[in-house]
């Protein structure tokens, strides 16, 4: 009997927009920043300049950056078509997101359009291209509200969840003020059947609920510590706290840092933190209270694994 020939293995990639890379070239990485941002929610603080996302970009390259994650979903000015260029100039790898955020970002014109075939529409701008020519999304993005889940936010994850098993892509949370992650979890992870090393909670940090952070570590997911800037939140001066909490626990392998990077006067470039701080202010502060070696695992090796996934359809293209 002919039995037909055995498909070769996958290798899990990560998904670029110049390209699919293996993990292991991703490097020192901001996993959760932006470069292009637009929300009626922040007018007049829109992060759409493109010679100031390079410039960005190169600061962030100067401090000894390698790789950013941009969680700009559909609808909210991501400039996919700017982002290849980016990429090539500075160096600097860039994942792009599918995804929805939170309805408030929207208007409802635009997401009635979005919402006919969410899902399908997260699958195509993963695997064909975001607007069906751009760069290919590396990620998917969604968001909770305030300590639940409205209807909307539930609808958004079923579609990502669908996307999810069609691709193996991962699946960051926008949680608010760093509330609602193990109803995330419930969700995403019991009812939808997500594994959970596919699930990325952001803004833990915005909550310094060491009880919740550990509930979600001893799940699987992956903890995004991200806006290290942002001195009106519990950000940088508990930090340590969760993070030695958190590692002494044994799960130093699910904890990644980003920078989050959300207005024009937070860049660098405009005088505010920006990207660079990640690596020049807060890596010093964490490497001093819980060593070098395990900082740089959170901003190497775990997200190489994090955002890495064994795409279920063929590429187009790799670098």
């Amino acid at each position: 009997m002919n039995r037909a020939p055995a498909k070769p293995p996958v290798s899990p990639a990560i998904r670029t927009v110049l390209g699919d890379i293996a993990p292991a070239g991703l490097g020192v990485c901001d996993a959760h920043d932006h470069l292009f941002l637009r929300s009626p929610q922040l007018p007049g603080q829109e992060l759409d300049d493109a010679e100031a996302a390079a410039a960005e970009l190169s600061a962030f390259r100067a401090a000894g950056g390698a790789a950013v994650i941009q969680w700009t979903p559909y609808g909210m000015g991501r400039r996919a078509a700017e982002l290849p260029r980016l990429a090539r100039e500075s160096g600097v790898r860039i994942v792009a997101a599918t995804g929805l955020h939170q309805a408030a970002h929207y208007s409802p014109e635009l997401l009635a359009r979005a919402g006919a075939d969410l899902a399908g529409l997260f699958v195509g701008e993963l695997t064909e291209g975001i607007g069906g020519t751009g760069p290919r999304a590396g990620m998917i993005k969604v968001a909770g509200g305030f300590h639940g889940l409205d209807r909307h936010a539930r609808h958004t994850m079923t579609a990502a969840a669908e996307a999810q098993r069609a691709t193996g892509a991962a699946i960051g949370v926008h949680l608010e003020l760093g509330t609602g992650a193990l109803d995330v979890l419930d969700l995403l992870c019991g009812t939808l059947a997500v594994p959970p090393d596919r699930v990325i909670l952001g803004h833990l940090n915005r909550s310094p609920d060491l009880v919740v952070h550990r509930a979600a570590a001893e799940a699987g997911a992956y903890l995004a510590f991200d806006g290290p800037s942002r001195a009106h939140h519990a950000t940088d001066w508990r930090l340590p706290e969760a993070l030695g909490a958190l590692a002494d626990a044994g799960f130093a392998d699910r904890i990644l840092l980003g920078g989050d990077t959300t207005t024009a006067g937070a860049r660098s470039v405009n005088g505010g933190p920006g990207m660079p701080y990640l690596l020049r202010r807060h890596r010093e502060r964490l490497a001093r209270a819980l060593g070098t070696d395990l900082v740089t695992r959170f901003l190497t090796a775990n997200p190489a694994r994090a955002f890495a996934a064994d795409w279920a359809r063929a590429p187009h293209g790799s670098v």
